[in-house]
């Protein structure tokens, strides 16, 4: 059995490699090959390229500048790809480059999955004739997809969130802080501008203008910043710039273990807000892009909300500071808010747990088994 997997960025390995585990149960003795990160290696994943090169965000000069790239290592990867000729192919995430090349491999005979339905309910509908050319079957995340896709013809089954069985129901933060070398009675603000080099350009300073705006207010604040080996030099620059070096404590990776010691997150939007809902923290979601790629997308928005716990909770149940609106004073004001309520309104926090713990349940199933086993279907029906 071999199969072809593309996962991009942090969050695409990490599923991809949940993925893996649940396919190696089935058929032991798989291979699988493609592009992806240290999660899939560790399952034995041959990466002809590292995930990293597809982290691409925005629509305008961030995307341009890397498209003769990318579209070469789809090229590539198609032509790698037909001469082998695997069992499956599945595009993790990555809609922009997967559902293209799935498309290509589809039509010659190649059977494809797309592994997390792309957001059409939240923006680019169009997207949805596309998925039906390009895909045999989607693994949803979210309960609410596969309805949506049958409605378009399209095959699909909800296979629940990877991370809500990967995280907790009830993390330990006492365990987490002792790790990181922090107490129990410390005030922790975790501080993830996003995984892409694109996303810490626009937000990095913006977040650590606001941590000192933070330790101005309550000085005892503690902040710490989890951080991918490839970003750090970047990370500390802006630490720099801001004059927090000295105050922020850097760790390599551990996002999980920075989201189950804090108190509260100042976090980019992305999976790792969903991340940080499963880990039951308060947090304040911020996203700042170029100008032109703001203009586009959101004209195409289709929900009020961006950060994931908004959108599944279907209300604003954490704060959202977008572009223009995401300055540091605004963002510390809202980290503060929460903090206070810490002590102030603890029932304003119990609330919040309390959402999280259904959301957690309502996303927790056994992610490998059915996703593997929707596959075999595929496969052998």
């Amino acid at each position: 059995m071999q199969v072809a997997l593309v996962a991009g960025e942090t969050s695409g390995d990490l599923l991809a490699g949940l993925l893996l585990d649940g396919l190696q149960q089935r058929w032991p003795g798989l291979q699988s090959v493609g592009i992806g990160g240290p999660q899939m290696a560790q399952r034995g994943f041959a990466a002809w390229w590292p995930h990293d090169k597809l982290a691409v965000h925005g629509f305008g000069w961030e995307v341009l500048r890397r498209y003769r790239e990318i579209v070469g290592i789809r090229n590539q990867l198609k032509a790698r790809l037909l001469q082998n000729h695997p069992d499956v192919f599945i595009g993790v995430d990555a809609p922009d480059f997967n559902l293209d090349l799935e498309a290509a491999l589809r039509a010659q005979g190649i059977k494809t999955v797309h592994f997390v339905c792309p957001s059409i309910w939240a923006w680019r509908p169009e997207r949805i004739e596309k998925i039906k050319r390009s895909v045999d079957h989607v693994l949803c995340i979210f309960p609410f997809e596969p309805t949506l896709l049958a409605a378009h013809g399209i095959a699909a089954t909800y296979v629940g969130h990877p991370l809500a069985n990967v995280i907790p129901m009830q993390p330990d933060q006492a365990a987490a802080r002792a790790r990181l070398g922090l107490s129990v009675q410390d005030s922790v603000v975790a501080i993830l501008p996003g995984s892409r080099e694109s996303e810490i350009a626009h937000l990095a300073s913006h977040f650590f203008e606001a941590a000192r705006l933070i330790g101005l207010a309550r000085p005892e604040t503690k902040f710490i910043v989890p951080v991918v080996a490839a970003r750090q030099a970047r990370i500390k620059a802006a630490l720099r710039a801001s004059g927090m070096f000295d105050r922020v404590q850097l760790v390599t990776g551990q996002s999980h273990t920075v989201l189950a010691a804090c108190d509260v997150t100042l976090i980019a939007s992305g999976t790792a807000t969903l991340e940080a809902a499963l880990f039951k923290r308060p947090m304040v979601i911020a996203y700042r892009m170029g100008w032109l790629s703001w203009q586009i997308m959101r004209r195409k928005k289709l929900q009020a909300w961006v950060g994931l716990p908004n959108i599944l909770c279907r209300d604003f149940v954490v704060p959202e500071l977008l572009q223009e609106a995401a300055t540091p004073p605004a963002l510390a004001q809202e980290i503060l808010q929460w903090l206070d309520a810490k002590t102030r309104q603890p029932e304003k926090i119990h609330a919040l747990e309390q959402r999280f713990c259904a959301l957690h349940a309502e996303l927790q199933r056994d992610t490998p088994r059915l996703a593997a086993h929707a596959i075999a279907q595929l496969l052998h029906p």
